[in-house]
C-alpha cells in the first residue's frame, strides 16, 4: 500500500510540475514581487532604518524569503482549483490510484516552485551585497524552518483551493499572508513600533521565524525564537493539514 501510494504520488508530482515548467512565469511571478520589495526597501528606505548595525539587506533577507513563499502559494491553491473545475479529481477517482496521492502531488510541487523561487531571491540578494558566514548547519536549519513554513502553508491553500468558488478567491487567501511580514520585524525592529502594534508584531508566527533565520545567518544566539517558530510552523501544519484533508474526503465522497 505504501509503495502503490509513493508511485502514484511521484506519477502526479511529475504531471503537475509539468504544468509549472510549461509555465515558468509562475515562478517568474513569484520571484518579482519580492525582490522589488527588496530592491525599493534597501535602496530607497534602507538608509532611514536603523536595524542596529550591518547592511540592512541582511537584515531584510529572512522577510522577503516569506514573502515569497506567501506568494507562491496562491498558484497551488489556484492548480487545485482548476483541477477541481476541469474534472480531473472525478477522472482520478474512477482509476486505481491513491486518492491521497493527489493533493500530495500539489503540495510537493508547491515545495519544489517555492524553494526555486527561494533561490532565485538569495541570488538577487548576494547581488544586492548580502553576506553570511553562517555554517552548513545554520544554512540546513534555515533550509529546513522554510520547508516546514512551506508545507504548513501549502497545506493551508488546498483548504481555499478545494472550496473556492472562482479563481479569484482560490487565490486571494494569499494576500493577508503576504501582508502579514509588514506588521512584523521583517522590515524594522518591532521596538520602533507603537504599543498595540508592538503587542501584535511580537506575537505573531513571522516575527519568531524571522527572527530565527535572521539570527541563524548573522550566527547570534538563536535562543526561544527556533522553538517558537518552529511550534508554529508545526502547529498551522497539523492543522491545516486535519481541515484540508477533512474537507477532500467530504469533496470526492
Amino acid at each position: 500500500m505504501t509503495t502503490h501510494f509513493l508511485t502514484d504520488t511521484a506519477v502526479l508530482t511529475g504531471r503537475t510540475m509539468r504544468h509549472v515548467t510549461r509555465s515558468l512565469d509562475t515562478i517568474i511571478t513569484t520571484a518579482v514581487t519580492p525582490i522589488a520589495l527588496m530592491l525599493i526597501f534597501v535602496y530607497v528606505f534602507g538608509g532611514a532604518i536603523d536595524t542596529g548595525g550591518g547592511p540592512y539587506v541582511n537584515y531584510l533577507l529572512p522577510g522577503i524569503l516569506l514573502i515569497t513563499i506567501a506568494s507562491g502559494i496562491s498558484y497551488t491553491a489556484f492548480r487545485l482549483f482548476m483541477d477541481m473545475r476541469d474534472g480531473i479529481f472525478e477522472r482520478f477517482q474512477s482509476m486505481p490510484i491513491a486518492r491521497s496521492g493527489v493533493l500530495w502531488a500539489h503540495v510537493l510541487t508547491s515545495l519544489l516552485a517555492n524553494l526555486i523561487s527561494v533561490v532565485v531571491v538569495v541570488g538577487v540578494a548576494l547581488l544586492m551585497g548580502f553576506r553570511s558566514g553562517a555554517g552548513v548547519l545554520s544554512w540546513l536549519v534555515v533550509a529546513g524552518i522554510l520547508v516546514l513554513f512551506t508545507l504548513a502553508l501549502t497545506w493551508l491553500a488546498v483548504i481555499p483551493g478545494l472550496t473556492a468558488k472562482s479563481v479569484d478567491g482560490a487565490s486571494a487567501f494569499s494576500y493577508p499572508l503576504v501582508f502579514l511580514p509588514f506588521i512584523s520585524s521583517a522590515f524594522v525592529p518591532t521596538g520602533t513600533m507603537p504599543g498595540p502594534v508592538r503587542a501584535f508584531a511580537e506575537n505573531q508566527p513571522v516575527t519568531s521565524i524571522v527572527d530565527a533565520i535572521r539570527a541563524l545567518l548573522a550566527q547570534r544566539p538563536v535562543g526561544d525564537d527556533i522553538g517558537i517558530a518552529l511550534a508554529w510552523c508545526a502547529g498551522i501544519l497539523v492543522v491545516a493539514y486535519v481541515v484540508a484533508t477533512i474537507t477532500y474526503r467530504r469533496k470526492i465522497s
